[in-house]
């Protein structure tokens, strides 16, 4: 009864629209532009889905690598110009009175060499404080063998990512060699300073450029091999990354002497601006196939203007004037591209909520791997919707889909009731 109510409130410009936009099957004619309606609204939701599920991938792609990332590196870094920060305790209780730090640990950067049974690769060497670290990251918890602690001052032991570890044929209580980039002057010359460590622990961040080229070592240790007088610096962890950028501007200004604060977005600004440029890329690939989805919707509307010029001479000469004809074909165009928005909107979440299942059903089925993490850093294809991400691509289909009536409603307006109806 409701329904029928709603149907005979609506205008005859919506009826008619409405009719229009169903599948008329009195002549082939009809429908083949019936036909032709449904691959427009196919393409529309083609587009829609597509662009949904693409952006919503690259979302979590750049999320989970940034959280992978930032399980070893810290939200800011504090430094000194000099190179060392003499007296980091000071440092890091001054940087604690800012009510984004939650924490603040010291450490030592530098480049080594490690070699072992002739293989030879270069790593980050950090050296940290083992009771300190698990303030500013959650390094502890990727250990895999061994623990974080039994990194002892003195004893020279090392904690290897699983990938560096397994490249250099080692494990749990083996030896390595690491090769300090500066050498030891001799009266023969200089000579390169080495030094053994033993492997007392594997760790796995789940990123493949540091669990195959990073090393964690004792503080203590650090200095003794690269001959520091103190740390690098501090490092930070705030309440939230994405106001890393804010803090550290603020933190810049209220450190005294060359103190520098550096955010985690600037030590991979280049990786980001690439994430963010390849994201509107194909942002704007992905909405330029909407786009022609959408102005099929011309031709379809054109072919259906064509075929009911006697519908809208008739109309016409039942008094309906110029704009309500154009309306009744904005309308029939612009259901067909709210179906196929509807459609592409909800076959897009649906794919990209569950897509942790789809990929893993469709790589066992095929016997094949879509990301090798050597290349791509993670091994599995994330996904993290955002519902912004959707409201727009919706609202860009709709629009296309809108504009893409105007030409062919006002060509039907324009019909003249005698031409048309002469040869009828």
């Amino acid at each position: 009864m409701r329904i029928a109510n709603f149907v005979k409130n609506l205008s005859f410009e919506w009826l008619v629209g409405f009719r229009y936009t169903r599948a008329g099957r009195r002549s082939s004619r009809n429908s083949f532009i019936s036909f032709i309606s449904l691959i427009s609204m196919a393409g529309i939701a083609l587009g829609v889905a597509a662009l949904i599920i693409v952006l919503s991938v690259m979302n979590g792609f750049q999320k989970e690598v940034r959280d992978r990332m930032l399980s070893v590196l810290p939200h800011i870094e504090v430094f000194d110009a000099s190179g060392v920060i003499p007296d980091w305790v000071a440092t890091a209780k001054e940087v604690q009175k800012h009510p984004a730090v939650l924490g603040a640990a010291p450490y030592v950067d530098a480049q080594s060499m490690i070699v072992n049974d002739g293989v030879m690769r270069g790593t980050l060497l950090r050296g940290i404080l083992p009771e300190e670290e698990p303030k500013v990251s959650i390094v502890a918890t990727k250990v895999k063998a061994g623990k974080l602690t039994d990194l002892k001052a003195g004893a020279f032991n090392i904690i290897l990512g699983v990938d560096l570890a397994r490249a250099m044929h080692v494990g749990i209580g083996d030896k390595v060699t690491l090769a300090a980039p500066e050498g030891q002057l001799t009266p023969a010359g200089t000579i390169p300073r080495l030094k053994a460590f033993t492997v007392v622990a594997v760790f796995e961040a789940g990123h493949y450029e540091f669990d195959s080229g990073m090393a964690f070592i004792h503080l203590q240790d650090a200095e003794k091999f690269f001959r520091q007088d103190a740390p690098t610096g501090v490092r930070l962890r705030i309440r939230d990354m994405l106001q890393a950028p804010k803090v550290a501007f603020e933190l810049s200004r209220s450190l005294g002497g060359s103190l520098i604060a550096r955010d985690w977005s600037q030590q991979n600004s280049n990786y980001f601006a690439a994430v963010k440029t390849e994201k509107t890329m194909m942002f704007i690939i992905l909405t330029l196939i909407i786009a022609v989805a959408a102005f099929n919707l011309v031709s379809t509307l054109v072919m259906t203007v064509t075929e009911k010029q006697a519908d809208i001479a008739i109309l016409r000469t039942l008094g309906a004037s110029p704009m309500s004809i154009m309306k009744i074909f904005m309308i029939q165009g612009g259901l067909v591209g709210l179906f196929g928005t509807g459609l592409g909107v909800l076959s897009g979440i649906v794919v990209a909520l569950n897509i942790d299942v789809i990929v893993p059903f469709i790589e066992s089925v095929l016997g094949i791997q879509f990301l090798a993490k050597e290349v791509y850093v993670i091994s599995t294809l994330p996904s993290d919707l955002h519902w912004s991400d959707v409201w727009t691509i919706g609202g860009i289909a709709v629009v296309l889909a809108f504009l893409a009536t105007i030409y062919p409603s006002w060509r039907a307006a324009r019909v003249k009731p005698a031409e048309a109806l002469r040869y009828e």
